[in-house]
């Protein structure tokens, strides 16, 4: 049950989120509520001591608090920012700083790729989808839970997390 939440329901959830994000410029708050019941049902699963889910809701919660900071400074959506503690619960503090990185590194690539093809006109059989057009304009942010998922998905496979399950 537990390989089944840490590979196929967190990257599912967070895959969904980029997808929603990237569709709408939008993560409904059910998608981070999800994440963290998930993650409580991995941490049933694995017997995980109170302590160490003490730990994960610290790393969370501090996500959170820096999240919403990003957002009132206009940098992130609500969305992003719940999704950032969302995921900060599940990777806990060892996988925090590394994740944080990875997932800066994927917006600032999504940032300049947006930016790039920004400068060109759409093909008209691309400007008939709205969410493309939305992703196109030139006063649209950046999906920037596109780059949280991404980073996860990709920095999973070596969290402390996988490895404690896998490797069991």
């Amino acid at each position: 049950m537990a390989e089944i939440l840490v590979l196929g329901a967190f990257p599912a959830l967070l895959a969904l989120a980029a997808i929603w994000d990237l569709a709408s410029y939008t993560i409904p708050n059910w998608l981070p509520l999800a994440l963290t019941a998930a993650f409580l049902a991995f941490a049933a699963a694995t017997a995980m001591p109170f302590a160490a889910i003490g730990l994960h809701a610290a790393a969370g919660l501090c996500a959170l608090i820096v999240g919403i900071g990003f957002f009132a400074f206009g940098w992130i959506g609500g969305g992003d920012a719940k999704l950032f503690a969302a995921t900060a619960l599940w990777l806990g503090f060892h996988d925090l700083m590394t994740y944080a990185l990875v997932a800066a590194l994927f917006g600032g690539a999504l940032t300049l790729g947006l930016l790039f093809v920004r400068r060109f006109p759409l093909p008209a059989r691309l400007a008939a989808q709205g969410w493309i057009l939305r992703l196109h304009g030139e006063r649209s942010g950046i999906p920037y839970g596109v780059a949280l998922a991404v980073g996860a998905i990709v920095l999973l496979p070596g969290c402390d997390l996988v490895r404690g399950v896998v490797g069991s």
